[in-house]
């Protein structure tokens, strides 16, 4: 009777780095590492070295010391005898607000663009597809210029609303949209208000756990729940009723002609205005090239299955196709959100004062540090970039689709 016995296992030698197919491509992987590290150290210790050699040191001092400039558009409380620091945090807030706005205006506009390119109508179809071509084959700095001259040419000035003979009129007697930039109502919140943010808050998770529910009833048990006139009754009802019992604790502070402008309100730059509608109608092109493209690489045997159940073509869009071509359009979106919000750096064309104007701009040239605001520049954009991807990415994983 024999028995077996397991191979010896043979002793780990160096030379398996090289000769060895399991360990080959670690070691060169690893080397490979140790020279980029050793060019960034060379390259940061040269640049050291000939800062000392010209007398100057990396510092970050001259964030703590007073700005001396102001900023026209700004989300926090800002004078010109503010640090370095707050005026950058100014910039960073104008910078996130307007790629924020961009990014869904640009998703709306793209998506209705991108489903009418599709439509059976050859006139709409014909109308969009020169939409897309106009816009995306211009530079995006002359839309933006284009843009701020429209506003400022066609709007009426603040005098044109003085007078017995106003030529323009707010609308509503709440907005107005003027030249230098639009005027809305502000909301000013009152003892009690909380409780109304809360109830507002509320409904919105309300509404999507509904939605959710009706989604469920719908998969599982074919069950079609209504979902808009519910949805428009939770998001009103509550807010309105615990608004009026709470003693509507949030008023509206209107704006109003005073002297040679308005005052008061919610007050929107021509600047921030411009830049945030040019930046959405360009990248809006580019997002519906990426919706048409998700929505044709869906087979037609799955429109024509839908249709045969008798569902109609708002519920196959919504049920079938998008569900589907949303793994195809979302990564090609993450870099058009990726493109609008660097594009949002050009902001200094009309005068909109973004991190770029603020931190990379005045303070560059009132403090000589170049370097540390390039550096600053470049950890920002990397880091809402990276933050946008990751989002982007989670979001992409939770649509896409999932084998069993």
């Amino acid at each position: 009777m024999s028995t077996l016995t397991d191979p010896p296992v043979e002793s780990f030698r160096l030379s398996q780095l090289i000769n060895d197919t399991r360990y080959r491509s670690y070691t060169f992987q690893f080397i490979a590492l140790l020279c980029l590290i050793a060019l960034m150290s060379y390259l940061g210790l040269n640049l050291v070295r000939n800062l000392a050699a010209a007398g100057l040191n990396i510092s970050y001092d001259f964030l703590g010391k007073p700005a001396g400039y102001d900023i026209n558009q700004r989300l926090i409380e800002y004078d010109s005898q503010s640090t370095h620091m707050r005026a950058a945090v100014v910039g960073v807030l104008n910078t996130l607000l307007v790629a924020v706005l961009g990014c869904v205006m640009a998703t709306v506009i793209g998506v209705i663009v991108g489903v009418l390119r599709l439509s059976k109508n050859w006139l709409i179809s014909k109308l969009m597809a020169i939409y897309v071509e106009i816009f995306r084959n211009v530079p995006v700095l002359i839309w933006i210029l284009i843009v701020m001259q429209v506003f400022v040419a066609i709007l009426p000035q603040p005098r044109d609303f003085r007078g017995d003979n106003a030529t323009a009129s707010m609308v509503l007697d709440s907005f107005a949209f003027t030249g230098r930039g639009f005027y809305s109502p502000k909301p000013i919140f009152g003892d009690g208000s909380a409780i109304v943010i809360a109830a507002f808050v509320l409904s919105i998770i309300g509404i999507f756990l509904y939605r959710a529910h009706a989604r469920k009833m719908l998969f599982q048990k074919g069950q079609m729940l209504p979902t808009f006139w519910p949805s428009i009754a939770m998001f009103l009802v509550p807010t309105i009723l615990v608004f009026f019992l709470a003693g509507q604790p949030i008023t509206l502070e209107y704006p109003e002609l005073k002297g040679f402008n308005f005052q008061g309100g919610i007050f929107a730059r021509n600047s921030l205005i411009a830049l945030t509608f040019a930046l959405s109608i360009y990248t809006a092109a580019f997002i519906a090239e990426n919706v048409r493209a998700g929505i044709l690489a869906i087979s037609k045997g799955q429109t024509e299955a839908a249709a045969s159940l008798g569902l109609r073509p708002n519920r196959i869009m919504n049920l079938v196709i998008l569900p589907q071509a949303l793994r195809v359009i979302i990564p090609p979106l993450i870099s058009q959100y990726l493109n609008l919000t660097k594009n949002s750096s050009l902001a200094i064309a009309v005068g909109y004062m973004d991190l770029t104007g603020t931190l990379g701009g005045i303070t560059l040239n009132q403090t000589g540090r170049a370097i540390e605001c390039v550096l600053l520049l470049m950890l920002f954009y990397l880091t809402i970039s990276l933050a946008i991807s990751g989002i982007m990415n989670v979001y992409n994983n939770a649509v896409k689709l999932k084998e069993r």
